[in-house]
């Protein structure tokens, strides 16, 4: 993923994405088709206080998202790895996570600002990753009020030194300049309401499933769901909380109506809840895979290697990802 995110890279980017998974979804061809043409509209305006802005797409009215190639953070994007958004109102913008460094967050607000000069007054996190989260400094001058589910603060307190010295490690000193951790001055511990001016926001947080500490933003006036990492498409999930909860947390999602969702990787926008099949297999067969080796006296290290597998053509960075997920996995599941 490059930090520019021009048009060909992500013409590309999708278009090996879309081989990869060419039987699994041959059935969603029509939004694989709609993605393409978003992401083709997707390049960056002119410049905001020297600042190249990040690419964003319309996806509903008001509503803005930057598509995220998949890669690994690097000092050619800076940790802008994963999806984020906007949403304007009336009166006020909401930004739903703020990318991997303070670099990147400068450049989501002023794709903001190309979009409108109303002050940005809710900056919501949709968990603890440092991809999600670290461009949140970028966003203090504009006086935001910082939302997060009731667990972010505890897992920011353990995490953030880590966070920090890895990041710094793999984008560089240059693109990590001004990066540091800005905890959530609003705390969500189960529903919350946020105006915009004649547009409310629905922020919900849920039991660990993905991470310890998801929310999920839900636009009421274009029924858009951005569902930050609790839905992957494309690039292999990333297992930080517990396998059973997510399944669980997903049978809830997949239940409810919207118009169209949000990943926290993937698609600018997927239907639902036909994005949610993919994930959904994957996590399944982890968990018959690992459940199987427990039964057979196989170890972790076993997992690791094997469970899995079967799925790995199917998603982008899967051997950066998946012998950690069935590591996680198999520890939840042998002590059940």
């Amino acid at each position: 993923m490059t930090a520019d995110c021009r048009s060909a890279g992500r013409r590309q980017a999708f278009s090996a994405a879309t081989e990869n998974r060419r039987g699994a979804m041959a059935k969603g061809a029509s939004w694989l088709l709609a993605a393409l043409l978003l992401a083709l509209s997707a390049a960056p305006g002119r410049s905001v206080d020297g600042l190249t802005p990040l690419p964003v797409v319309e996806i509903a009215s008001g509503v803005f998202v930057h598509q995220a190639p998949y890669a690994l953070a690097r000092p050619e994007n800076a940790g802008a790895i994963a999806n984020a958004g906007f949403v304007i109102g009336r009166d006020a913008v909401a930004v739903i996570d703020t990318e991997g460094s303070h670099a990147a967050g400068r450049r989501l607000l002023a794709a903001v600002r190309v979009r409108t000069s109303l002050p940005v007054r809710y900056v919501i996190n949709t968990h603890v990753h440092p991809d999600h989260m670290l461009g949140n400094a970028a966003f203090e001058a504009e006086g935001a009020v910082f939302v997060g589910h009731r667990n972010l603060p505890e897992a920011l307190a353990a995490r953030s030194e880590s966070y920090l010295a890895a990041t710094r490690r793999l984008i560089g000193d240059d693109a990590f300049a001004g990066t540091r951790i800005v905890s959530p001055t609003r705390i969500v511990a189960d529903k919350a309401e946020l105006d915009l001016g004649r547009r409310r926001l629905l922020v919900e947080a849920w039991p660990t499933a993905h991470a310890n500490s998801d929310l999920t933003v839900f636009d009421e006036d274009t029924g858009t769901w951005f569902l930050g990492d609790l839905l992957f498409a494309g690039h292999v999930p990333a297992l930080d909380g517990k396998l059973i909860g997510w399944l669980e947390t997903l049978r809830s999602l997949t239940a409810r109506h919207a118009a169209r969702v949000v990943p926290g990787h993937g698609p600018a926008a997927m239907p639902w809840p036909d994005a949610a099949r993919p994930i959904e297999r994957y996590l399944r067969r982890l968990e018959t895979d690992i459940r199987a080796m427990i039964r057979e006296g196989k170890t972790m290290q076993d997992a690791a290697a094997h469970a899995g597998r079967s799925e790995s053509a199917a998603w982008a960075l899967f051997d950066d990802f998946n012998a950690r997920n069935a590591t996680a996995a198999y520890h939840e599941l042998e002590w059940e």
